[in-house]
């Protein structure tokens, strides 16, 4: 390693999806503002394609999981979505995500 040069500090993207479930629905209201409630998911467009009408695309707010029934979009918890809607890294996503929960997005055993 070269001096002066620090290593990426690790995300504990775990600690990021639990503290952004414990506030699903104000996480996703926040990513998908013209969404509804319906049950445990979230229904709204797809923001990243011409979706005329909410549906097609869910988010499980017990879950994280979410996906677009009408493309292959999908994944497995809130920071995925963050990372798509935003259209940003997995870790770029995480950390935006975290600092708008106030949570440290930092895995503290590294």
């Amino acid at each position: 390693m070269t001096a002066g040069v620090s290593k990426p500090r690790r995300i504990d993207f775990d600690r990021v999806n639990a503290a952004a479930l414990r506030s699903s629905e104000a996480v996703v209201r926040g990513l998908l503002p013209d969404g509804r409630r319906d049950g445990a998911e979230w229904v709204a467009r797809n923001p990243l394609r011409d979706d005329r009408k909410p549906g097609s695309f869910k988010v499980n707010l017990m879950t994280g999981k979410w996906g677009d029934f009408a493309t292959s979009d999908r994944g497995g918890d809130l920071v995925s979505l963050a990372a798509f809607v935003a259209a940003l890294p997995q870790r770029e996503a995480a950390i935006r995500l975290a600092e708008s929960l106030g949570v440290d997005p930092f895995d503290t055993r590294s």
